[in-house]
C-alpha cells in the first residue's frame, strides 16, 4: 500500500525552523533531554505528560493560571485531572489578538462575502456578551445554535464562552427532529438561528423549521440575518429578536472574561446518532484549548497571520477545531454552501484569492475533485499553500497521488483522524516526517496511541483496534444526562480496562505511520477474518465508472458475506463486464477474501450531515431491522433503496 519513495519530505528549513522543530529544542532544553527526532519528542510527551502539557501551555502563551499541579491521578484514565488548580477562559485566549488585520474572511457561495478585523470581532463579541448577560445567560447555561458557518456564529460562541456558558451547534440543513434530538436533551437558555441560507445557488427557507423548534424548546430565539428577513422571522416567534435589535442598545466596551476551572464545560458535541438518539459529549475549555493549540501550532505549523481554511459545517467537530485557529493569531477563512457551486473550482478560487496556508477538507471532496477532472495544479496559483489536510474518512492511496499530481507537488498532505469524541485528532500530520502514499504520518504529541489485537496486545504490521493507553486533556468531561458515567464508560472503556478504545480499525506501517481501515463496528468478518471496508473502497473507487461505494456484511448461511453497493457515473450500468472488472480490481489490489459475494447498483448512498457514509444504518435496513434515527442523515430517503432487495435473497 506504500510507495517506494515518499511523496513529500520536509525541507531543511522545516526541520530547523518550524514551530515543532523550535518546540523540540526549547522543550528538550527545559527537560534536560536531547530530542533528535519526532520519535524522541513523542516518547517524552507521553512518558512525562505533566512536563509536556506544561510546555505546550507556556510555548503557546495560554492566558490563565496553571496552578501548582499539571497532572494528578495520571495512571487512571477516568480519574486523571490535568491542571486541577488551573483557571482560564477559552474566549479570552481566542481574542488575545487586536488590530485592523483580518480575523475572519467569509464567503457564502457566490452570494455573500465580507471580512472582519480583529477589532471588529472583539466589538461584536462585546455587544453580544452584554446582550446575552441581559437575557440571563449565566455560567453553565447552554446556548444552542442552528447556524451556517459564518462569522456571526463564531461571535456568538465567543460571547457564550466568555460568560462561562456552554455552546452547542448544528447546521441549518438538519431536520426539525434532528435539531430537537440534540438540543432537546441539553435544555438551552437561548436558541440562535439564521433566517435562511444558500445551498447550490438556491435559497433555503428555514422559517417553518425555526418556528417549530422554537415552539418546542420554549426559550428566547436570536435570529441572525444571512439570506432572508431576520426581523420578520423574529417577529413571528413568541420570544424572538434579530441580532441587530438585540445588540442595538449596547456599545462595544472592554470585554470581561469569567475565569473558570480547566475542566469547565465549553462545548457539547453530538455523536452522529445513526443508531439512536445522539450522545451529548461534553468537552472542557482547558482540554480543548491545549489540544487545539498543540495541533494548530506544532502539527500544522500555524503562526500569526497565516490563513486557515477548513470546509466544514457547524454540525461537525472540525468547525470547533477550525475556530481555535484564532488562538494562534491565524485568519480564519470560512465558506458556507456547496463546494461545487457553481463548479468544482470554487474552493481553489478562494484559496488562490486569500492565499490559504492550510486547506482542510474531506477525503470525499478530494476524490470528487479527482473524478470531476479538475486539476488546480494547472489552473490556480496555490504557491502560499503548504499544508493540505484530509479527514472524514480514510484517504485512499490514489487520493494521495492525486493531491501531488493534480493539486500541488510540494504540499505537505496530512491525512488526519480522531473525532467528535476527543474534538481533535489521535493521528495527524507531522511536519518533521515524510509523507508516504496511503499513510497518516503518525500519532499526536502527548497521545499514547497504539494498535492492539483482540487479546489486548500491541501489534505491528497487522490490523487491530486503535487505542490510547494514557489519559489526555481533551477526553470528554462527561456525557450530558449521564450522572453515573455509565454511557461514557460503555462508549470507550468496556473493551479494555483503563484503556481508551476508539472504535477504529487501524494498522501501524513500516514507516511508523498509521492506516485507518474503517470503523471497527463496520468491519467485515467473512470466514472469521476481519476486513476493513476502506480496503475495498480504496480499490473500487479507483474505477472511473464508480463514483462512490458502500460495503456491508450480510448474515448469510451461518456466516457473513460481503455485499458491495455502488453508485455509478451517469449513464453507466452495472453489467456482467463491469462486475467482473470490479471483482478483479478488488482481488488483485486487496485479496481474494475482499471480493464481494454480491455487487448491487444503487442510485444513492446515505450519508451523515458531515458526509460520512452510514454502513451500519444500511446493514440494519438490509437485515430488516429499524434505523432508529434517520434525522441524522443528509439524505434519509436513500435508505429505502436498500430495503427488501431481491438480489439479497439468494
Amino acid at each position: 500500500m506504500t510507495s517506494e519513495k515518499p511523496l513529500w519530505e520536509p525541507s531543511a528549513e522545516i526541520l530547523t525552523k518550524s514551530p515543532m522543530a523550535q518546540f523540540m529544542k526549547t522543550a528538550g532544553k527545559a527537560a534536560g533531554r536531547d530530542f533528535r527526532t519526532f520519535d524522541d519528542l513523542h516518547a517524552w510527551s507521553v512518558e512525562d505528560r505533566a512536563a509536556f502539557w506544561t510546555a505546550v501551555w507556556d510555548d503557546c502563551g495560554v492566558i490563565g493560571v496553571q496552578g501548582n499541579v499539571a497532572l494528578e491521578n495520571g495512571d487512571r484514565m477516568l480519574e486523571a485531572r490535568f491542571f486541577p488548580e488551573g483557571r482560564l477562559n477559552f474566549a479570552e485566549n481566542l481574542l488575545k489578538t487586536a488590530g485592523p488585520g483580518d480575523a475572519i474572511v467569509f464567503r457564502g457561495e457566490d452570494k455573500v462575502s465580507y471580512r472582519w478585523s480583529w477589532d471588529d470581532l472583539r466589538a461584536r463579541v462585546s455587544k453580544l456578551q452584554q446582550a446575552f448577560a441581559a437575557l440571563g445567560v449565566r455560567e453553565g447555561d447552554r446556548v444552542a445554535a442552528m447556524m451556517p458557518n459564518m462569522p456571526e456564529t463564531i461571535a456568538c460562541m465567543l460571547a457564550t464562552a466568555s460568560l462561562g456558558a456552554i455552546w452547542s451547534s448544528c447546521s441549518p440543513d438538519f431536520g426539525e427532529q434532528g435539531v430537537l434530538d440534540r438540543f432537546g436533551q441539553i435544555e438551552p437558555k437561548l436558541f440562535v438561528t439564521c433566517d435562511s441560507y444558500w445551498y447550490a445557488g438556491k435559497l433555503q427557507d428555514v422559517s417553518a423549521k425555526v418556528q417549530a423548534v422554537a415552539g418546542k424548546l420554549g426559550v428566547p430565539v436570536l435570529v441572525v440575518h444571512y439570506a432572508g428577513d431576520a426581523e420578520a422571522l423574529a417577529a413571528s416567534l413568541a420570544d424572538g429578536r434579530s441580532l441587530e435589535a438585540l445588540t442595538a442598545p449596547y456599545e462595544a466596551k472592554p470585554l470581561t472574561f469569567a475565569q473558570l476551572p480547566f475542566r469547565h464545560p465549553l462545548y457539547i458535541l453530538f455523536s452522529s446518532g445513526t443508531t439512536g438518539v445522539p450522545k451529548c459529549i461534553v468537552h472542557s475549555a482547558g482540554g480543548t484549548l491545549l489540544q487545539h493549540l498543540k495541533e494548530h501550532r506544532l502539527h500544522c505549523g500555524l503562526v500569526e497571520g497565516d490563513r486557515l481554511f477548513y470546509f466544514t459545517t457547524c454540525g461537525w467537530m472540525m468547525w470547533n477545531w477550525l475556530v481555535s485557529g484564532l488562538a494562534v493569531g491565524a485568519t480564519l477563512c470560512l465558506f458556507d454552501g456547496s463546494p461545487f457551486h457553481p463548479d468544482g473550482n470554487v474552493l481553489f478560487d478562494y484559496a488562490e484569492a486569500e492565499k490559504f496556508a492550510v486547506f482542510g477538507t474531506s477525503a470525499k471532496y478530494i476524490d470528487a475533485v479527482r473524478k470531476g477532472g479538475f486539476t488546480p495544479l494547472t489552473t490556480h496559483d496555490l504557491s502560499s499553500l503548504r499544508l493540505l489536510t484530509s479527514t472524514g474518512s480514510p484517504l485512499s492511496p490514489e487520493g494521495f497521488t492525486f493531491v501531488y499530481e493534480g493539486i500541488k507537488p510540494d504540499v505537505q498532505l496530512a491525512s488526519i483522524s480522531g473525532g467528535t469524541d476527543i474534538v481533535s485528532c489521535f493521528v495527524l500530520g507531522i511536519p518533521l516526517r515524510p509523507v508516504w502514499r496511503g499513510e497518516i504520518q503518525g500519532p499526536g504529541l502527548g497521545l499514547a496511541m497504539d494498535v492492539w489485537n483482540e487479546d489486548g496486545h500491541p501489534v505491528r504490521g497487522e490490523k487491530g483496534e486503535l487505542v490510547c493507553t494514557r489519559a489526555f486533556p481533551s477526553m470528554p468531561v462527561m456525557f450530558w444526562n449521564d450522572p453515573q458515567g455509565e454511557k461514557y464508560r460503555a462508549a470507550y472503556f468496556e473493551r479494555f480496562d483503563n484503556i481508551w478504545c476508539h472504535g477504529d480499525f487501524a494498522e501501524w506501517t513500516s514507516h511508523d505511520g498509521i492506516i485507518i481501515h474503517g470503523r471497527s463496528d463496520a468491519t467485515l468478518n467473512p470466514g472469521g477474518v476481519r476486513i476493513g471496508t476502506a480496503e475495498i473502497y480504496n480499490q473500487v473507487e479507483q474505477l472511473d465508472e464508480v463514483l462512490e461505494a458502500l460495503c456491508i456484511g450480510q448474515d448469510w448461511d451461518d456466516d457473513v458475506r460481503v455485499v458491495l453497493f455502488v453508485r455509478l457515473a451517469p449513464g453507466v450500468v452495472l453489467d456482467a463486464a463491469l462486475e467482473k472488472t470490479i471483482k478483479t480490481k478488488i482481488r488483485t489490489g486487496a485479496s481474494p477474501r475482499h471480493v464481494p459475494a454480491k455487487i448491487i447498483q444503487v442510485a444513492d448512498i446515505p450519508r451523515t450531515k458531515s458526509g460520512k457514509i452510514v454502513e451500519l444504518a444500511v446493514r440494519e435496513v438490509v437485515h430488516g431491522r429499524p434505523v432508529k434515527n434517520k434525522e441524522a442523515l443528509a439524505n434519509p430517503e436513500a435508505l429505502g433503496l436498500f430495503a427488501d432487495l431481491e438480489a439479497l435473497r439468494s
